[in-house]
């Protein structure tokens, strides 16, 4: 009973701990300047995408999946994102954010369409608090906003290890902030969160996964960041854990053409797979089921700002994925090659062209893991 009690009050700790150390006195912000704002302050933004697909190789439709049979669709026109986003900046230090993704109306809508909705305290620069559904930070992607990717979408191991409960968006509490150790630019986050997806109920047991991101800035010149990625948790009982690094860079070359670079690299049980096995016959320790991904993201970029033409970019994402490379390794090479336009700054419009090439080890037929060609225009606009 005690451990239950120490478990259940560890959070709150942490969050008053901070607080009491934290908090930035109101009689620091001179009367004019309270007067001068005032709030709530509203703020509306979105993000529209939609993408042809064409799938270039015989009987694997645009899923991906194979058809032995031939059939499946092989070509589609799709509207992946339709993000609705409101920012609310309801005092000097809070902020309510929501966020939906409209076009997610197309599936089943239960446990989709609401992204964002969290209530962020911020004390100052060096810490923040977030409570709420959000994006944990585990890993870079976590950092970026789906309408700046330079490539064609989230990485192969950002989307499983949004299954396994690590990344993507989840309902718990956070801490982030930045400072400097030193000369050293750091940032840091810290979350727990109930580690089974975006829109549940309630958790699916008394499990909680806590993770935690450091960020070193290495060189100020080259925009040179490290990043340390762990976490630890319980899912029915048994133990798990996650980790994973990255490394991102940014060189500017001349003021008008700059060379975006990213490499990340990550480990964690599966325990969705683990417990999808046969009890009787798989093994006590779930870290028998291991997933392990990789991937490196150059990106090229040139600015142009003639007339309606902003910029090009050219991107060439290479990854790798195992998702149990300890029991049954059918590992998954994707290389995305993207070509894109800027029509107005700051990614306001956007089109692009591209392929998918996925490989796998060993292929089996009627399944996703299957050697693929697609062939993507993708086109958005952030407003």
């Amino acid at each position: 009973m005690a451990f239950l009690i120490k478990k259940a009050v560890l959070p709150f700790f942490i969050v008053f701990s901070c607080l009491t150390a934290a908090q930035k006195p109101d009689s620091l912000y001179s009367k004019q300047e309270q007067e001068d704002i005032k709030y709530p302050q509203l703020q509306i933004k979105g993000l529209f995408q939609a993408r042809y697909l064409v799938g270039m190789t015989k009987d694997v439709d645009v899923n991906g999946l194979h058809h032995a049979d031939g059939t499946g669709t092989d070509n589609n026109f799709m509207v992946k994102y339709m993000r609705v986003q409101i920012r609310a900046q309801i005092s000097k230090r809070t902020e309510v954010a929501v966020l939906a993704n409209l076009a997610d109306f197309k599936n089943d809508p239960k446990s989709r369409v609401l992204e964002n909705a969290y209530l962020k305290y911020t004390f100052n620069p060096k810490l923040a608090f977030t409570v709420g559904q959000f994006r944990p930070w585990f890993g870079l992607e976590e950092t970026y906003p789906i309408d700046i990717i330079k490539s064609l979408d989230w990485s192969n191991q950002y989307t499983e290890f949004g299954k396994l409960g690590w990344t993507s968006f989840q309902i718990g509490l956070s801490a982030t902030g930045q400072l400097n150790l030193g000369e050293i630019p750091f940032q840091y986050g810290v979350s727990i969160v109930n580690g089974n997806g975006k829109n549940q109920v309630n958790d699916n047991d008394n499990g909680k996964q806590y993770s935690t991101r450091l960020v070193f800035g290495l060189s100020e010149k080259y925009n040179l960041n490290f990043g340390l990625n762990g976490g630890i948790g319980e899912v029915f009982g048994k133990k798990i854990y996650a980790v994973g690094l990255d490394l991102s860079s940014l060189i500017k070359f001349d003021p008008k053409w700059s060379l975006d670079m990213q490499l990340e690299a990550k480990q964690a049980t599966n325990h969705p797979l683990y417990f999808a096995a046969d009890p009787e016959t798989r093994p006590q320790n779930p870290d028998e089921y291991l997933i392990r991904g990789a991937y490196f993201l150059p990106n090229i970029r040139y600015e142009i700002n003639h007339r309606n033409l902003s910029a090009f970019e050219l991107s060439c994402r290479y990854e790798y994925l195992d998702t149990n490379f300890r029991l049954n390794s059918n590992p998954r090479q994707t290389i995305t090659p993207m070509f894109g336009l800027e029509f107005l700054k700051n990614y306001g419009a956007r089109i692009q062209l591209g392929m998918q090439f996925d490989r796998y080890k060993y292929q089996v037929e009627n399944t996703t893991q299957y050697d693929s060609n697609l062939f993507i225009i993708q086109v958005q606009s952030r407003f």
